[in-house]
């Protein structure tokens, strides 16, 4: 019984000792890339994308004698990890940078657009022809989605929403430690169950790898003086009462670097944890995020939750001796909605994605107070044919940290 009182005691100096504010060896990590972080990569390709619409996807009884492809597109590399030289994996977001448009339906003057992106989850080995030039593969699996049409409640083409194949190859230079070139080609096929057709994309672009930070860089941001929180929890409550303004102002008006909703929350209250796992001398820090909230919308009162996990991204930008004031901003951060249907709208399915932005300061001595204003977001990124989003209000957080 003593034996097994003392075998208690070491685990909970041990679990104590992992979650304490600091490492069990007194050293803050915090400053060097997490290990999955340091084999990271992300780029962005533009090209050329070709698919043969025609009235094969219009439903029977329709037709058209004009439609309108734009051929320039665009594929961001969202996450790509290198498991060695030769071999890595990545997720892929593709869309056209203009719909496809069918302009003219039976004889009538219509416009009406073709929604449609492809996502995928591919491996890339690599073989290397010489110290710079690498030839590439591609192969995986791709979710395409397209958003149909209807007049007048009667639907024109149908929605079409599917897991295919992708394959492709390419080339690349390499630049540097941290930058490639690429030129590369894909290929997703037909699908006549949805009536979609075989989508090509040419494209040329770059990759940009994380790798882990010298010595003197981790020992430079350690040695800088400021706090940076190891975890925080914040409370907060949002609400339409000051409108919807400052969505608007970042979603529509000069600066476009948010997105806003067809949903509107009238109000709702959430409560985030997020701990903290990089940060460079004195402005950028990166945490890990958690989060679940109630919101009631606006039209209806309809009651509804989500449940999300996001990366947060915040930049310091004032280091003074009562405070410190940040901005931050998160995106893409997967979340689970308790209703996918709203105020009479589809947002999707249940799996849609959190987004945030918003500004805050840190109070006190240690910074033990957090105050914030933000607003947010939720849509699936169209990886449904239904998205129509939901705009979160200006929401005021109070926080601790430890």
């Amino acid at each position: 019984m003593m034996l097994m009182k003392g075998q208690l005691k070491f685990y909970v100096f041990l679990l104590l000792a992992l979650i304490s504010h600091k490492s069990m060896f007194g050293q803050d990590t915090r400053t060097q890339y997490p290990t999955f972080l340091s084999k990271s990569y992300f780029g962005l390709d533009i090209g050329y994308i070709d698919y043969r619409f025609s009235n094969d996807q219009l439903n029977q009884g329709y037709h058209t004698s004009s439609i309108e492809v734009p051929h320039a597109a665009v594929r961001i590399t969202l996450l790509g990890y290198r498991f060695n030289k030769y071999i890595s994996a990545e997720l892929n977001y593709m869309r056209p940078i203009s719909w496809v448009r069918y302009v003219d339906i039976n004889g009538a003057s219509w416009n009406l657009p073709v929604a449609m992106n492809i996502v995928t989850l591919v491996g890339k080995p690599a073989i290397p022809l010489n110290e710079h030039f690498f030839l590439k593969g591609e192969l995986g699996m791709a979710l395409v989605t397209r958003a149909g049409f209807a007049i007048d409640d009667t639907k024109l083409m149908e929605d079409a929403n599917y897991i295919s194949c992708s394959f492709g190859a390419g080339v690349s230079y390499h630049l540097n430690r941290h930058w490639d070139l690429e030129l590369d080609a894909s290929i997703t096929p037909a699908h006549s169950a949805g009536k979609q057709p075989a989508t090509t994309f040419l494209s040329t672009g770059f990759i940009y790898k994380l790798q882990p930070l010298s010595e003197e860089k981790v020992a430079r941001n350690a040695s800088g003086g400021y706090l940076f929180p190891h975890n925080l929890l914040q409370l907060g409550y949002a609400t339409n009462e000051f409108g919807y303004a400052l969505n608007n102002f970042f979603s529509k008006g000069p600066v476009p670097v948010f997105w806003g909703g067809d949903v509107h929350v009238a109000h709702g209250i959430s409560l985030h944890y997020q701990r903290n796992i990089f940060h460079t001398r004195k402005v950028f820090s990166l945490d890990w995020g958690s989060g679940v909230s109630y919101w009631k919308s606006n039209e209806q009162g309809e009651s509804f939750y989500t449940i999300s996990l996001y990366p947060m991204l915040r930049f310091t930008v004032i280091r003074a001796k009562p405070l410190d004031v940040y901005f931050n901003y998160s995106v893409a951060g997967p979340t689970y909605i308790s209703k996918i249907k709203i105020d009479s709208l589809s947002t999707g399915e249940r799996f849609t994605f959190q987004d945030m932005m918003g500004m805050g300061v840190y109070l006190g001595k240690n910074r033990k107070v957090n105050a914030e204003i933000r607003i947010a977001h939720y849509s699936n990124g169209n990886i449904f044919p239904q998205n129509e989003g939901v705009k979160i209000p200006m929401t005021f957080n109070l926080g601790r940290t430890f």
